[in-house]
């Protein structure tokens, strides 16, 4: 049986477990770079709402925006924190 799927939770997963692999931070843009181990259609879907800069590409991470950095920390905290 086809179920629906929410892809704005993914997203919000996605985003949020991003944050358990921040590296890189550049203080001066903003910005921190997470590996890009996940689902192609959700990282394109991030881009697309600002909060990872384009993921295509050779590298293995991708760069969050300071927007994406700060709501990744928040969905992590909201999803998986006690």
């Amino acid at each position: 049986m086809k179920q629906d799927v929410d892809t704005d939770k993914i997203d919000e997963a996605v985003l949020a477990l991003m944050f358990l692999t921040l590296h890189n931070e550049d203080r001066l843009f903003g910005t921190v770079r997470a590996w890009k181990s996940f689902d192609w259609d959700a990282l394109d879907r991030l881009h697309a709402q600002g909060m990872i800069l384009d993921p295509v590409g050779k590298a293995k991470s991708v760069v969050l925006t300071p927007e994406g950095r700060r709501r990744s920390e928040e969905l992590f905290r909201r999803l998986f924190a006690k």
